[in-house]
């Protein structure tokens, strides 16, 4: 007996094909979320943003 079993003879990505496209079009649309909140003024200078700017002036705790 091998290490892998039989293959099974049946389709796999034909029927799974909305499925993966409806995965794609949801993380599209948390990344754009999650790219949109980071942007907003709320959340822009917050030091856990990624992309909010550092003032170097200012020593590091």
């Amino acid at each position: 007996m091998g290490l892998l079993p039989k293959k099974f003879p049946g389709k796999f990505a034909e029927p799974m094909w909305p499925f993966m496209a409806a995965g794609l079009i949801v993380a599209w649309g948390i990344n754009t979320g999650a790219n949109a909140m980071m942007a907003s003024d709320e959340y822009r200078n917050d030091p856990r943003n990624p992309n909010a700017k550092i003032d170097t002036d200012r020593p590091a705790k």
